[in-house]
């Protein structure tokens, strides 16, 4: 029988169970149990989950388990551990969590112990790290190289970039780090502007050496470094690969001493703990970078072990499910109370939507279901003057994350207690909201008419009983970052398992490469009898300019 959650006794349940809530108010949850907020908390790896805040009592809990039971994710997770072939469409296991591996488990796959595999790529990283940090790698003048140009799209990109502006206070003295992602020639010439060539060092991120972006973007860098002075034979004092592509790169110019393996069970998206990392271990130091692994570690562990009743990426999930699924949900909002997490969101939205926008069940059957959310959000309190109105007054539910570090790398004045008051404020605001008639005693006391304070009261009423989660730690540290990306990694597992969906493949990315490389050739021969009429129109537009 095909995989359809929703037939399940457990999901007719949730339903009827969303029924009994639809009228019932957080504000009243509060007021009946004053110990909701120590009851509906969990700590793990460092992070503190506050899930008070969401429209559910004991037996909602109770009904989003039973439901993560049917749809077997103990199995699940027991399966992705032990490295088995999840990803079925691609014939792979999906092991990210053994580039963090810190207790060295032992996990094989096809007979092999991938766990040497990985470790001796991390001591390759180290060993490089330490060669450029002293010198012993060098420019092509002998100068020490201290600008570090990231040359990857996607996974290779996202991830890495939010690890090193998360933990930007950690950086070595001296050294900085740049990204060139986007096709786009604006990213590429604002990027290298102003760099040296002689202290500047290019990692060209790409498993297959191969990806439209940055191999262009690749070329174009080593063209700008034969313009600054630099030859073909000291390409490879300037240039290395993250890649499994030997000829490719080698044929670039790069010496395969310098290349640094990724492998096919690691999707993109979830590679910034590989040798994908190495631009941030060069940045941070490869202490600080295996401590973004301990702590990646330590939320794979409470993941793998905890009860599901406790274990945070689980309730993280099911209530996603919960909203999505029973409330009709579209979105979710990641607002992170944190300057150095302002590219979070943007790192969510691929590893979610990439990983969960399916809509097709594992056996290839379409789903009836909704799958995969909307992720947006940026920084606080940026947000308050913003999109914050949507939520707040907007006809949509939109259930928000809400992170925050307990303490600042910057202590300026009492900024750092502002925002607290204000990351809290919020969620207060979603929690009990203002009624009618709470505006309209307020307009009162404040000297307007009955007449007047009547046709202004609806304008101020806030609905609240908008859900939320709040998500604390003590302090951003490398231990705490690894921890909070590892959590979310979990969480869009766990919601791909109980949708019955495939969380690891992405055809619809490779569709769109596919014909972007078709529409490049109609561009360059002029033939556009195959395409359809709007594209073969904005082609001969194209070509009339340039």
């Amino acid at each position: 029988m095909s995989f359809n959650p929703t037939k399940l006794p457990q999901w007719t349940e949730l339903e009827q169970h969303k029924e009994e809530l639809a009228q019932v108010h957080m504000r009243d949850m509060f007021k009946a149990d004053n110990k909701r907020a120590s009851k509906l908390k969990i700590e793990a790896a460092g992070i503190t989950l506050d899930y008070s805040k969401n429209r559910i009592n004991d037996q909602t809990i109770d009904h989003l388990m039973s439901l993560a039971k049917a749809t077997q994710l103990p199995e699940a997770i027991k399966a992705m551990f032990d490295g088995e072939t999840i990803n079925k469409s691609e014939d792979r296991p999906a092991l990210h969590i053994a580039l963090r591996n810190r207790s060295n488990r032992a996990i094989d796959v096809k007979g092999e112990n991938i766990t040497d595999t990985v470790n001796a790529s991390l001591e390759k990283m180290k060993s490089f790290t330490a060669k450029v940090d002293s010198g012993e790698f060098a420019g092509f003048t002998g100068k020490k190289l201290r600008t570090i140009v990231n040359i990857g799209i996607g996974g290779s990109y996202l991830g890495p970039k939010v690890v090193s502006d998360a933990l930007k206070p950690y950086w070595k003295e001296g050294f900085d780090l740049k990204y060139i992602a986007n096709i786009d020639g604006t990213d590429f010439a604002e990027t290298v502007k102003g760099l040296d060539a002689e202290t500047t060092l290019f990692i060209v991120a790409s498993k297959s050496f191969g990806t439209l972006e940055t191999l262009k973007n690749a070329e174009a860098a080593r063209e700008w470094f034969f313009q600054q002075g630099g030859q073909p034979e000291h390409v490879k004092n300037h240039f290395v690969a993250v890649s499994t592509n030997v000829p490719a790169a080698t044929g670039f110019g790069i010496d395969e001493a310098n290349m640094f393996p990724l492998w096919d069970w690691v999707g993109g998206r979830y590679s910034l703990w590989s040798a994908i990392g190495l631009a941030q271990m060069l940045v941070l130091g490869s202490d600080t970078f295996e401590a973004l692994l301990q702590g990646a570690h330590n939320m794979d562990e409470h993941f793998r072990t905890a009860p599901l009743e406790s274990n945070m990426p689980v309730i993280l999930a099911m209530l996603g499910v919960w909203y999505q699924n029973f409330f009709d949900a579209e979105s979710h909002a990641v607002l992170s109370y944190d300057e150095y997490l302002q590219d979070l969101p943007a790192h969510l939205q691929q590893v979610d939507m990439e990983s969960n926008g399916k809509r097709v069940t594992h056996d290839g059957e379409p789903v009836t279901w909704q799958t995969g959310s909307v992720i947006w959000g940026g920084t606080g309190t940026n947000g308050q003057h913003a999109y914050h109105q949507l939520i707040h007054q907007g006809t949509r539910l939109i259930p928000a994350d809400f992170i925050m570090p307990l303490t600042s790398h910057n202590a300026v004045a009492d900024h750092h207690p502002w925002l607290f008051a204000n990351f809290l404020g919020q969620q207060q605001a979603m929690l009990e909201g203002k009624t009618l008639e709470e505006v309209f005693q307020e307009l009162k006391a404040k000297g307007l008419t009955d007449e007047q304070a009547k046709a202004l009261a609806p304008h101020k009423v806030i609905p609240g009983n908008r859900p939320c989660n709040t998500i604390t730690f003590k302090l951003g540290t490398p231990e705490i970052i690894g921890a909070l990306i590892a959590m979310y990694e979990h969480k869009i597992f766990v919601q791909g398992t109980v949708w019955g969906v495939n969380s690891f493949d992405q055809w619809g990315v490779e569709l769109g490469k596919i014909l972007g490389n078709a529409v490049f050739d109609a561009i360059e021969t002029g033939n556009t009898d195959h395409l359809d009429g709007s594209t073969a129109a904005l082609i001969k537009a194209f070509k009339e300019v340039n």
